[in-house]
């Protein structure tokens, strides 16, 4: 007897193509894809990758910016049985060829502006823009068999982790897991086929391959891929009645309130606003929900090694916790521990650890990261969190950016928010810079927008905050340094301004 088999990751576009067929699945550029022609051309990428002689568990980088043929080119490998290795289009150099190497890529696609910063001696297909493209190849569709179905504990993608402390690693993803948090997100996030998302940041990273893209093709929703979060060209499709839910780090939404349509753009057509990725500044949320009021706001939390998404905060529970992370989603459980790994009383700082079948299997080829992550069936976030009476979680900092001044623990989250209350205050970091007093002084790094003195951003602090957590120091710089997903770099922060 065949014993039945949840699903793989490929087969989400299978399962809505056999619903709704003639339905739009993607919109990019000129192109339009029904969910059939989506579901054909994956089995045409699925044939054309197997025909570079490669096997099952390959590993098949894909290095290009946002288009429809990089989703295909996932799923592709989805479907014939390769482990899609994602590589954030702004590497160059060492960083690139880390990632490359270190995953064991046996065939890299890439966009052809993109392909010249590769290191030699790999096989390299071009994704679009060229006519042996993969984007070509998908004119004329194939039929495939692999030469094994693809499985649910099968991998199916090495996500890297963003790298903000230490060299990336390559978090280990089943088509289960996968398939779990799709499912997760559906449900937490209320994706409903209706829906019209527009997908503007770069589909390497996980939040929106994972998190939005994937499962509203899933709910069988019309979708859109652009290029860039570009903010005249969302609010066209806002005011065109294209585009009714968004995806965005905390940095675009900054950038999408201080933009000037902002103010002018009729934005009605805006109904879900989904925030992720960096902790959200409180007054910025607080700007955008008084320009959109009926604008609803998800804050999505997690990190690579769940898939990403693991808690969420829902639009109704804003109110009275808005610098809140939510509850854990559907398939995820989550509790806060001491250093020891004991569980701590409500109301208690400690880290987030987490038990799901979201989980990735491990780092890929790093056995001690693996084992210094994974300790007594829970995985370990790094993220310092309090957790309340009625179960929603409130992220302090990363466990590594926790300052220690004079003895004194101070979270950098708290002195940002308080920072971000003064009107010359763009955006800023906080950080802990070695101090022979303060053991380390709590360092405020600043984008302004108008004119302001140090000390008057210190003395604002104080006004705000007890005095041990205001910042010692302000330092101006013109931006603040960030991975592509919008999380800024608060190590070159410290490695930047710390006197050798």
């Amino acid at each position: 007897m065949t014993a039945v088999r949840s699903n793989t990751v490929d087969s989400v576009v299978r399962s809505t193509a056999r619903r709704t067929p003639d339905r739009t699945a993607v919109r990019y550029a000129d192109r339009t894809w029904t969910y059939a022609e989506l579901d054909d051309a994956v089995t045409t990428a699925a044939a054309v990758l197997s025909g570079h002689g490669l096997s099952t568990g390959d590993r098949v980088a894909t290095y290009g910016h946002n288009s429809d043929v990089y989703l295909i080119a996932f799923l592709g490998c989805a479907r014939a049985g390769l482990v899609h290795v994602p590589v954030n289009q702004n590497l160059t150099g060492d960083d690139l060829a880390y990632i490359v190497e270190q995953s064991g890529s046996a065939l890299v696609l890439a966009d052809p502006d993109l392909a010249p910063r590769l290191p030699g001696g790999l096989p390299v297909r071009p994704l679009r823009d060229a006519d042996d493209s993969l984007l070509a190849e998908l004119a004329t569709p194939r039929s495939f068999t692999p030469e094994r179905e693809p499985v649910p504990e099968d991998l199916v993608q090495l996500l890297y982790t963003s790298g903000t402390t230490a060299q990336p690693k390559g978090a280990m993803m089943t088509h289960r897991a996968l398939s779990h948090e799709y499912v997760s997100a559906m449900t937490a996030l209320d994706l409903a086929e209706g829906d019209r998302p527009v997908h503007a940041l770069p589909l390497y990273h996980s939040a929106q391959m994972h998190v939005f893209l994937l499962p509203y093709l899933a709910v069988g929703a019309e979708n859109t891929i652009l290029d860039a979060p570009d903010a005249d060209r969302i609010f066209d499709l806002v005011e065109a009645g294209r585009a009714d839910s968004l995806f965005a780090p905390p940095t675009v939404w900054i950038g999408l309130s201080n933009h000037p349509g902002f103010a002018t753009r009729d934005l009605g057509a805006l109904r879900k606003a989904y925030y992720g990725a960096s902790i959200m500044p409180v007054p910025v949320l607080e700007k955008l929900r008084e320009r959109l009021p009926e604008l609803r706001f998800y804050n999505c939390f997690g990190q690579s090694e769940i898939g990403p998404l693991a808690t969420v905060l829902r639009p109704e529970d804003h109110e009275g916790r808005m610098d809140s992370c939510g509850r854990p989603v559907l398939f995820v459980d989550a509790k806060v521990v001491d250093e020891g790994g004991e569980e701590v009383p409500d109301g208690t700082a400690g880290e987030v650890v987490y038990r799901s079948p979201q989980l990735c299997e491990g780092y890929w080829d790093k056995p001690e990261e693996t084992e210094a992550a994974f300790r007594d069936g829970w995985f370990r976030s790094g993220d310092l969190a309090v957790r309340d009476g009625q179960g929603y979680f409130t992220v302090v900092d990363r466990v590594k950016d926790v300052i220690n001044s004079g003895g004194v623990l101070v979270a950098s989250r708290q002195v940002e928010d308080a920072l971000y209350t003064h009107p010359a205050v763009a955006e800023t970091a906080v950080v802990g810079l070695p101090d022979e007093r303060w053991i380390e002084a709590v360092t405020a790094v600043v984008v302004t927008r108008e004119d302001v003195t140090e000390a008057e951003l210190i003395e604002h602090a104080r006004e705000k905050l007890p005095h041990f957590k205001a910042p010692k120091k302000v330092l101006f710089v013109d931006e603040l340094p960030r991975n592509a997903s919008g999380k800024i770099l608060k190590r070159e922060l410290r490695d930047r301004f710390t006197s050798p």
